[in-house]
């Protein structure tokens, strides 16, 4: 926990995300706006991350650039260690992408512990899921 911590205390905010990039992919502000979105779109792919973890931060720009170029049902949500949707959608590393169709969890993305995602593994995953 002691690393967790001093990650958290040099937290730097990442780089400004490409124009429209934001735009693409949603960021969704509680449990209860992700259950939401789930229930209302039929397919949905959702970056679940830490502000605290560098692996994190270095995924989201190239998860929010790949959402602005494909179809529009990207999302993301920031969570810690202890919120309740780590342990109902089983997050063991950030970052972790889950693709939701028909309002259940149909495939997964986890980060490799100590390396986190790339964007080929985002673009392999986004073809699997047949998301653009």
């Amino acid at each position: 926990m002691a690393i967790r911590d001093a990650l958290k205390s040099l937290f730097t905010p990442p780089a400004a995300p490409a124009p429209g990039a934001d735009d693409a992919c949603v960021l969704l502000g509680s449990p209860e706006e992700l259950e939401e979105a789930i229930r209302t779109r039929d397919r949905l792919m959702v970056l679940f991350y830490a502000t605290w973890c560098p692996f994190s931060r270095a995924f989201l720009t190239t998860y929010q650039e790949h959402a602005a170029a494909g179809d529009p049902c990207y999302a993301r949500i920031i969570v810690d260690d202890g919120d309740p949707l780590v342990e109902k959608y089983g997050i063991e590393v950030f970052p972790t992408v889950l693709f939701f169709e028909a309002g259940r969890v149909a495939r997964r993305l986890d980060g490799a512990y100590h390396r986190g995602l790339s964007q080929g593994q985002l673009e392999d995953f986004a073809r699997r899921c047949a998301v653009k």
